[in-house]
């Protein structure tokens, strides 16, 4: 009976203790949000649904100051959610270009669509229903239902992550099945549920700005006397992660095909990076070979079936590789130009378009890298 007795007194205790650190915690971070957090971003406090979800779609994997200018082009051009339903895919891509993981872009789309047209355009209003949204998971319903509709759920993301492990002092890795329920299970705890999405809002700026990745600002946190890891001297090795990341190495050499100043262009339908992105002839190689116009020649005789007198061999030119690096892939590519006499049967069934043409079309960023500069030398 006296162990039960002091098993369960034990545990009282440290449920009480884990409530008290998680009101400082929360105080403190409200505190700080109120009289010190000066972030500026064009959607911070935005109560519309439509634009906090735009948002946060183009912040994923993505960096604040880069999605920012993508932010205000969306809202510029499809200022509510109608505009962007009814909005040509090819006009919606070709604004996302350059912004990466372009599922998110087809997802937006096909969310727009479907809000528009079961929804009459107003947003789901709990967070069952915003979850149940192709392309929104549980991060984005969570910061949609704080901060449009003030409802208590915990936005975690890297900013929380790192947050909350250093202050709590868990090594427990972000990316293991046991870390992401006690992560979860601790947002949700130091949530403040009067202010969800202040609190939200504010844990992620403190994240981004103060208690930063590297060269965290320990000196000025308000956080700093109740921080397990600065305590510890453990700032730098928390949080962390177990999983590194496999990267594949990809080879494109890219055949820029011209006849009479206009190009021929292909666009990627396979479930592959890209999709629905435009590019020119592809031929992906399992290594970069030295490459010659006699070489050049033979794979177009050999995989082609063009004939070296279909070619304006004098007008070959070879350009210096490109490199993309992706999430899981390095990109390496080589671009081709190959002027032609006459189309050959093998090209015939292939689109062709002008200059102008091209400058409407949504390309991958090393496909436009190479447009906006080398191709411009053609």
């Amino acid at each position: 009976m006296t162990k039960r007795g002091t098993s369960n007194s034990n545990s009282s205790f440290l449920i009480d203790f884990c409530n008290s650190m998680a009101k400082q915690f929360t105080d403190l971070l409200l505190e700080w949000d109120k009289d010190q957090n000066d972030r500026v971003m064009p959607w911070k406090g935005e109560k519309d649904p439509y634009k906090i979800w735009l948002s946060e779609i183009i912040l994923q994997q993505t960096r604040v100051e880069q999605g920012w200018a993508y932010y205000e082009k969306f809202i510029h051009h499809f200022p509510t959610i109608f505009d962007l339903a009814k909005a040509k895919e090819e006009k919606v891509f070709k604004l996302w270009e350059g912004l990466g993981y372009y599922n998110r872009c087809r997802n937006l789309l096909f969310t727009a669509k479907l809000i528009v047209k079961e929804y009459k355009g107003i947003f789901p209003s709990t967070y069952e229903n915003l979850l149940a949204l192709k392309g929104i998971g549980p991060y984005t319903a969570s910061a949609i239902a704080s901060f449009a509709f003030n409802l208590p759920h915990a936005v975690v993301d890297g900013n929380v992550y790192r947050v909350l492990a250093r202050f709590y002092g868990i090594d427990t890795p972000t990316d293991s099945k046991e870390g992401l329920l006690q992560f979860n299970s601790l947002a949700s705890q130091n949530l403040s549920k009067k202010f969800p999405g202040q609190y939200n809002q504010a844990i992620m700026d403190f994240g981004a700005t103060v208690c930063k990745p590297a060269l965290p600002n320990c000196n000025d946190c308000v956080l700093q006397n109740k921080c397990v890891a600065f305590s510890l001297n453990k700032v730098n090795q928390l949080p962390v992660k177990i999983k590194s990341i496999q990267k594949k190495k990809r080879n494109f050499d890219f055949y820029c095909f011209e006849f009479k100043k206009t190009w021929l262009i292909q666009k990627r339908t396979a479930k592959d990076i890209w999709q629905d992105l435009h590019q020119f002839y592809l031929i992906e190689q399992d290594s970069f070979l030295p490459i010659t116009e006699a070489s050049i020649l033979d794979v177009l005789k050999t995989q082609l079936t063009i004939a070296s007198k279909a070619i304006d061999a004098s007008g070959i030119r070879i350009f210096s590789p490109y490199k993309q690096q992706l999430t899981h892939q390095t990109i390496q590519a080589r671009f081709i130009v190959i002027p032609l006499k006459t189309i050959p049967k093998s090209l015939s069934n292939a689109s062709w378009v002008s200059v102008k043409q091209l400058q409407k079309l949504a390309f991958p960023k090393l496909l436009n890298e190479f447009l906006q500069s080398d191709f411009q030398k053609i």
